[in-house]
C-alpha cells in the first residue's frame, strides 16, 4: 500500500495534466465545502435559539383559567374561575414525575399607571408573586443580595427582588439598592436583591423592569387569599410534561366542576413542545443539508469518474505490457482504484479545511460584532468530519469501481497492437 514507487507513479499520473485533475478536483472540492458550510450553518441557528432559550426549564408548562364553555353539574357555562392553593396542593399529591409546580400572582403596571413609588420617583412595573423555585424554571442572575427563600414565604416577609430597569428608573447612578425601600401599591417592601434574566429572547427591556416578591408577602398585601393567577409547572427529566398535561387538566377540571370535554377551559402553552418542534426542525435543516451537499459530492465524483476512464483509456498499453509481464487483475483494479480514492481524499480535505477556515472567520467576526439573534457559534463537531471523511473514501471507490474493471478487462495482446 505504501510502496514508494507506486505512489511516485500515482502522483506522475495525475500531476501529467495539471488542468484536468484540478477541474475534476473541484467537483469534489465543492461538494465537501458546501457540505460543511450548510451544517456549520444549521449549527449556527440551533446554537442561537438554544442560547434564547438560555437555562430556562424547557421541560415545562403554564398554565392559566378561561372561560367555560359548557354547562356541567348544575355550572353554567360562561363563568369564569381562578386556581388557588388547594389545585396546587392536589397537583402536587396525586400528579406523578413533577419537579416544581409553582403557584403565581402578578400586579401588572409596566407600561401602563405608576405603582411603585420610591421618594419622589415612580413607575410602572410588573410585580410577581413567587415561590423560590421560579427561579430555576426562569434562570436569572443574582446581582446584588439573594433570592427569595422559603423563611420569606413562611414569614410573609415583605422583600422584594428587582430587575436593573427597576434600579435604573428609582435610583440614582451608582447608589446602594440593599436595604431600601420601595412602596408597591401603598404597601412597603424591603429590597434584597438585583438580577438580570440570563435568556436573549424575548423583551429584554420588559423583563429588567419586573419585581419578584414571595407569594404569601403578595398574597397578603393586595389580598389575594389563596388565588392563584397562573402555574408554572416542571415535569422531571426523562418524563415529557406533554404526556402527563392531561392529567392536571383533569384534576383542575375535577376540583371547578368543569365538563372533562371542554377543551377552552384552561389555557396552557406547552414550553417542552414547542421546543421539540424547535430542535426538530433542526433535524430536518441538517437532512436536507446532507441531502444537497452529498448531491452536489455526487457530481465530483462522477466526474472523477469520467475522467479515470479517460486515463484508463490512454493507459491501455501500459497497462496491457504490465498484464503481459505477469501483472494481476487484482493488482491492477488496485491501482486505479487507489488513485481514485487519492484524488478524491485529497479534494475533499481541501474542501473541509477552507470550509473550517471559513467558520473560524465567521466565528472571530461574531466576536467582534454585537450578538446576532438567533445565530451563534456555527460549528461542526468531530462526527461530521469523520462522516465527511467516510463519504470521501466510498465515493473514491465508487468513482473508481467503474473505470477498474474496464482496466481488468484489457487484454494484453490487443493493448500491445494498440498505436
Amino acid at each position: 500500500m505504501f510502496n514508494r514507487d507506486k505512489w511516485n507513479e500515482i502522483l506522475e499520473v495525475l500531476t501529467s495534466n495539471w488542468v484536468r485533475t484540478l477541474l475534476t478536483a473541484f467537483g469534489v472540492f465543492w461538494g465537501i465545502f458546501i457540505l460543511i458550510l450548510l451544517l456549520a450553518a444549521g449549527k449556527g441557528l440551533e446554537n442561537g435559539i438554544r442560547a434564547d432559550f438560555g437555562d430556562t426549564a424547557t421541560n415545562s408548562m403554564f398554565m392559566w383559567t378561561q372561560t367555560v364553555t359548557k354547562s356541567y353539574q348544575g355550572m353554567s357555562k360562561g363563568r369564569r374561575y381562578s386556581y388557588d392553593l388547594n389545585d396546587v396542593r392536589d397537583i402536587k399529591n396525586n400528579v406523578d414525575n413533577l419537579r416544581f409546580v409553582s403557584p403565581r400572582n402578578r400586579l401588572g403596571g409596566y407600561r401602563g399607571t405608576s405603582n411603585v413609588i420610591r421618594g419622589l420617583k415612580t413607575g410602572g412595573f410588573d410585580v410577581y408573586g413567587d415561590y423560590p423555585e421560579i427561579i430555576k424554571q426562569e434562570p436569572m442572575d443574582i446581582l446584588e443580595g439573594r433570592f427569595i427563600n422559603y423563611n420569606d414565604i413562611d414569614n410573609k416577609r415583605k422583600v422584594a427582588i428587582i430587575g436593573q430597569g427597576v434600579k435604573r428608573s428609582l435610583y440614582d447612578m451608582g447608589e446602594d439598592v440593599m436595604g431600601t425601600y420601595i412602596k408597591i401599591n401603598g404597601v412597603n417592601f424591603m429590597v434584597i436583591g438585583t438580577y438580570e434574566k440570563k435568556t436573549s429572547g424575548g423583551d429584554s427591556e420588559e423583563e429588567s423592569e419586573q419585581i419578584y416578591v414571595p407569594f404569601t408577602a403578595f398574597s397578603q398585601a393586595f389580598n389575594r387569599g389563596d388565588k392563584v393567577g397562573w402555574m408554572a409547572i416542571t415535569a422531571n427529566d426523562g418524563t415529557p410534561i406533554t404526556e402527563i398535561k392531561e392529567q392536571i387538566f383533569d384534576l383542575v377540571k375535577k376540583n371547578h366542576k368543569i365538563d372533562p370535554e371542554d377543551q377552552r377551559a384552561i389555557g396552557h402553552f406547552d414550553l417542552y413542545q414547542e421546543f421539540s418542534r424547535v430542535l426538530s426542525l433542526f433535524t430536518a435543516l441538517k437532512v436536507i443539508a446532507y441531502f444537497v451537499g452529498i448531491l452536489v459530492l455526487l457530481s465530483g465524483v462522477i466526474g472523477v469518474s469520467n475522467i479515470m476512464l479517460i486515463v484508463v483509456k490512454e493507459r491501455t498499453r501500459e497497462i496491457g505490457i504490465r498484464r503481459a509481464v505477469g501483472a494481476t487483475p487484482a493488482k491492477i483494479r488496485s491501482q486505479i482504484l487507489v488513485e481514485s480514492v487519492f484524488l478524491t481524499i485529497i479534494s475533499g480535505m481541501a474542501g473541509i479545511v477552507f470550509g473550517a477556515v471559513l467558520i473560524y472567520g465567521l466565528n472571530y467576526a461574531l466576536d467582534m460584532t454585537d450578538p446576532i439573534d438567533m445565530f451563534a457559534n456555527p460549528s461542526v463537531n468531530l462526527g461530521v468530519i469523520t462522516t465527511a471523511l467516510t463519504i470521501l473514501i466510498v465515493s473514491g471507490l465508487f468513482a473508481g469501481l467503474i473505470p477498474a474493471q474496464n482496466a481488468i478487462k484489457i487484454r494484453p495482446i490487443e493493448a500491445l497492437s494498440t498505436d
